[in-house]
């Protein structure tokens, strides 16, 4: 596609390329969506890492959405993960009481994100994780992935969806234990190392 110059039909110049969207920076994010532990909880954990497109670069504008249970492994029930003042529309942020069970984060200019939340507990024969969905520049349509912690090698064995993946591939799914409560998950989209990514019918 190109564009005309007003100096005349002569001078015809090529438009810029346009990278491949969608782009969720604007308007998803949201103030203290990294921050899903109520402050001060003593079952706190820090999931931290970076997203990498399939050349191993860093995503400085994608996003992420956590989903977790509580440690009791019960999925929380209460809302307010984002609220507002009803008369003014202001933004009130989370009231640090209600433990929702969801977060937003968006990767900072060097792919990295961090979330706080409380450490989940197991479900059924399901070993502990946190959901998470991805959105990236490129991505046309959403993924899906876990985040299992690696306290409990027994239960990792005897997940359902972790006992049917080659090692290799399980190890993309299974967080690093870096001390005092951090964890860190790399989420790499495509080649080498890829994450494994669920689809849901």
């Amino acid at each position: 596609m190109t564009k005309t110059d007003t100096a005349g039909p002569d001078n015809v110049l090529p438009t810029p390329s346009h990278t491949v969207g969608p782009f969720y920076g604007y308007a998803l994010p949201f103030r203290g969506g990294e921050d899903i532990a109520p402050v001060g909880h003593p079952d706190t954990v820090t999931v931290h890492g970076y997203v990498y497109d399939g050349e191993g670069g860093p995503l400085p504008d994608a996003l992420l959405e956590l989903w977790g249970p509580d440690p009791e492994g019960r999925v929380p029930t209460a809302d307010g993960s984002m609220r507002r003042d009803p008369a003014s529309g202001a933004f009130l942020g989370r009231n640090g009481v209600e433990f929702t069970g969801f977060g937003r984060i968006q990767t900072d200019a060097n792919g990295h994100w961090y979330a706080r939340t409380l450490r989940p507990g197991a479900r059924g024969s399901n070993a502990p994780y946190l959901s998470v969905c991805v959105f990236a520049r490129g991505l046309l349509v959403h993924l899906f992935t876990r985040i299992y912690l690696p306290d409990d090698g027994t239960a990792l064995a005897a997940d359902p969806l972790l006992s049917r993946l080659d090692a290799d591939r399980r190890d993309t799914l299974v967080a690093g234990d870096e001390g005092h409560g951090t964890y860190r998950f790399d989420i790499r989209l495509q080649g080498e190392g890829e994450t494994v990514f669920l689809e849901f019918q």
